[in-house]
């Protein structure tokens, strides 16, 4: 006999919901303890009594469940693979579409939409921060091969925040009203080159 199957393991799998929300109770737990980074997903789901596999099966991947965990849109983990699929010189166009699709659809303002159901303000900005900081700017520094790197990254979020802010909570003319295809044509080259312009020497790139 195998209990690998969801038909098999009745008393497990039917209790869905409850279990969800255990998951989801011990996420909140662990990622404010331990981090974004320092909590795992076996760590959660051993914590919770549950087999890793269900956290998988409610969740996909640990950013889909950090996502549920503070209620962050769970268009946004997808949303930010799709940036790394693709050259690194488009990906400033690809950023500045993915940022503006996915808030345009979105009923909450961008920080509200990331940061709604954290314990307290505080928490929620440390894990906010940990968490961008590792899905998107430690990423698109490690994309490159120059010594600021680091900058650079940092750099690309200055743009898209401003951006962010700009468009969705200030909500200045005429970026409030631009097309997203118009912002893209003129953000998405000061993008790229924060992150791949020449203003380091040649030799410091390949």
């Amino acid at each position: 006999m195998t209990d690998q199957g969801t038909n098999r393991r009745p008393g497990r799998w039917r209790s869905g919901a409850e279990s969800k929300q255990r998951i989801l109770q011990t996420a909140r737990e662990l990622f404010g303890q331990h981090g974004y980074g320092g909590t795992t997903v076996r760590a959660i789901a051993t914590a919770a009594g549950v087999d890793p596999a269900m956290v998988f099966y409610f969740f996909g991947t640990k950013q889909g469940l950090f996502a549920a965990a503070i209620e962050m849109s769970g268009n946004v983990p997808p949303a930010i693979e799709s940036i790394f699929t693709g050259d690194l010189g488009t990906i400033g166009e690809r950023i500045v579409r993915t940022l503006l699709e996915n808030l345009d659809k979105s009923d909450r303002t961008p920080l509200v939409m990331l940061t709604r159901s954290a314990p307290t303000d505080e928490q929620s900005e440390t894990l906010l921060r940990e968490f961008i900081d590792r899905e998107i700017t430690d990423r698109l520094a490690a994309m490159l091969d120059t010594p600021d790197a680091a900058l650079r990254a940092g750099m690309v979020n200055v743009q898209i925040l401003g951006l962010a802010v700009a468009r969705y909570i200030v909500r200045i003319e005429p970026i409030a009203s631009l097309s997203i295809d118009e912002l893209v044509a003129r953000f998405g080259p000061l993008v790229q080159q924060c992150l791949t312009g020449q203003d380091s020497p040649p030799e410091s790139r390949t």
